[in-house]
């Protein structure tokens, strides 16, 4: 059987890079594990491949929805696992790279995501936000659940409204369900090869500050105002992740540009410790530090995966 290799990490620590070159090298297919690059006309803001480097190597799950459409871990473990058995059948290594940590730990764990949820309790928690706004609407999760509160930013208004669903629907806590953390991490399939890139906070913080000034020079803000302006809500889900809300921010007059980047920088910052925080609990990953020569990285990580190859 061809290896799975998995890629993980915080923003701006180099995943797509290393899945690129080892997909170059490996005759792979690259699978994104970002709920941000999912979304077409949403490029700048998801730090998507290029045109160039989706030339080079076959990706998917990227540019794969429109942005009105909701999207969830269920559905990416559903397409994500036929994804791997198609690549695998051509002949090639399937690659997911991400950060989003739920998504990967739908395609390692056993996740139940029978519960369709409660339209009508969705739609109460929605008005309620229009009334009140999204900090009440996070304080109203704090009362109810506070280890889930802890955990979200009072923006993921999703996630918020997901967890308050859940408290209603059966009188318990997200958290004390182990749908939103969970401890409990099961042996990997021998042909899965776990991969996390890691640096210094220092490092990774400069990556990220640097990151950010290059997103605005790209056209951030740009892109931004061409979505609103095609007729797309400011409070769509993709909309409200790091970087687009910032620049709506700015757009409507609220930031001048000198604080919206503060703000992103920050807020990217703060979101990669989070990140760090989700995957170093997890005993099954193998760590690199990128700040070590990323030739040596990637041969030790080729070498690992022909061991791996038909196990």
């Amino acid at each position: 059987m061809y290896p799975l290799i998995i890629i993980i990490g915080p923003t701006g620590v180099g995943k797509s890079a290393l899945g690129l070159e080892l997909a170059q090298k490996m005759g792979g297919e690259i699978i994104s594990g970002d709920s941000i690059q999912l979304y077409q006309k949403l490029d700048i803001g998801s730090a998507k491949p290029t045109t160039a480097e989706l030339q080079l190597v076959q990706h998917h799950l990227i540019d794969y929805l429109d942005p009105t459409e909701p999207f969830s871990a269920a559905q990416f473990k559903l397409l994500a696992t036929s994804l791997i058995e198609e690549i695998r059948g051509r002949g090639h290594v399937p690659i997911v790279v991400g950060g989003t940590g739920l998504y990967i730990r739908s395609l390692l764990d056993p996740y139940d995501f029978s519960q369709h949820g409660s339209e009508e309790i969705r739609s109460k928690w929605k008005d309620f936000i229009s009334l009140h706004g999204n900090l009440a609407l996070h304080e109203e999760l704090k009362k109810r659940d506070p280890e889930t509160a802890e955990q979200l930013h009072p923006n993921d208004v999703f996630r918020i409204i997901r967890a308050l669903e859940v408290w209603e629907l059966t009188g318990k806590t997200l958290s004390s369900q182990r749908q939103f953390r969970d401890d409990h991490y099961q042996t990997l399939d021998p042909s899965i090869l776990y991969i996390g890139l890691t640096a210094s906070r220092n490092v990774l913080y400069e990556r990220i500050n640097q990151r950010c000034v290059s997103m605005l020079s790209q056209g951030l803000i740009e892109e931004t105002l061409t979505l609103l302006n095609s007729g797309y809500e400011s409070t769509l889900k993709p909309l409200q992740s790091i970087g687009y809300r910032h620049a709506i921010l700015y757009l409507k007059g609220l930031v001048t540009q000198a604080e919206m980047l503060r703000l992103l920088q920050r807020d990217t910052r703060h979101f990669a410790k989070r990140q760090m925080t989700w995957f170093r609990r997890d005993p099954r990953i193998r760590w690199y530090d990128i700040e070590n020569e990323m030739n040596v990285i990637l041969k030790d990580i080729v070498r690992l995966a022909e061991n791996t190859k038909f196990v």
